[in-house]
């Protein structure tokens, strides 16, 4: 705008000049028009405009000033002012930007985080001296010091932990370290969000054949309890009838049979007329003979 008003004025003194030694006024009246114009386009290369939700950094002939806040401001010609806008950017890394992580096990592992971050309005300074520009401070700072952080926290977990188990522990690890880093630098971090973690191909076909073997042995556990079980069930019975016997055994005396030995033949008797066995307690027992028709 300066070297535009640099120009309209010395074009008004050349209209000027050649337009002194001729009747036209036309020559004059381009004159004075380029000499208003010349001035106003100097006036607005002095005043600078600040937008809502901006921050400005002047920088004249290479020296930096303290940062402008929104609003109109005097300035010299030869300022320049870098606009950082203050409002909160995301930073996707998803798709073909998502984050390919190792876990402490060599796992690969793909992580897919959004990033919220802000420019800190009193630090635009250090940003311009480190990023040189609104556009770069992404590209220089957030976005590589932020891959960084992410590959360092999900190298000390193993892959289960970092798909399923200390997910949220890791992000929160995350965001305390990204936060950590880039706070001194004039970056805001709001947000850190761990939005998705996926194992490669390779690592699902292992975690895969992993869970299968932790199934196999589940399963062949629980035929062992399964089969343990029925044995302590059969040795119990076992003991049981064994028990039993002996019982048996010691309350049957030579009495006891003789006596059940004359009642079975009593029932017998019934549906025979006559019924002669021998019965005792050994070879030569006393027969019985039991006439039906006698009770």
């Amino acid at each position: 705008m300066f070297v535009l008003s640099i120009l309209l004025l010395i074009a008004a003194v050349v209209l000027f000049v050649v337009g002194r030694g001729r009747a036209t006024p036309g020559w004059k009246l381009g004159a004075a028009l380029s000499a208003v114009a010349g001035v106003l386009a100097g006036a607005f290369a002095c005043v600078n405009v600040v937008s809502a939700y901006e921050v400005g950094v002047p920088v004249t002939f290479g020296k930096v000033g303290e940062p402008l806040t929104s609003g109109i401001h005097f300035k010299s010609p030869f300022t320049d002012v870098m606009p950082f806008s203050t409002r909160p950017v995301d930073l996707n890394l998803n798709d073909k930007d998502v984050v390919e992580v190792r876990s402490s096990q060599g796992g690969v592992l793909y992580a897919d985080v959004t990033i919220k971050w802000a420019v800190v309005p009193a630090k635009a300074v250090d940003l311009y001296r480190l990023a040189g520009s609104e556009e770069t401070v992404e590209e220089r700072l957030v976005l590589p010091d932020s891959r960084e952080i992410i590959r360092n926290v999900f190298a000390k977990h193993t892959s289960e932990e970092g798909y399923a188990s200390a997910r949220e522990q890791i992000g929160a690890e995350i965001a305390d370290l990204v936060k950590k880093r880039l706070a001194p630098r004039g970056i805001d971090i709001t947000t850190v969000n761990l939005r998705n973690v996926r194992p490669s191909e390779k690592l699902q076909e292992q975690i895969d054949k992993k869970i299968q073997q932790e199934q196999a042995t589940e399963r062949a556990t629980e035929a062992a309890r399964t089969a343990k079980a029925e044995a302590e069930r059969k040795r119990i019975e076992a003991e049981g009838t064994a028990g039993a016997n002996k019982i048996i055994e010691r309350s049957l005396s030579d009495k006891v049979l003789y006596n059940q030995c004359l009642e079975a033949y009593k029932e017998a008797a019934k549906a025979n007329p006559v019924y002669v066995v021998p019965c005792g307690t050994d070879s030569g027992g006393t027969p019985v003979i039991v006439d039906n028709s006698r009770n």
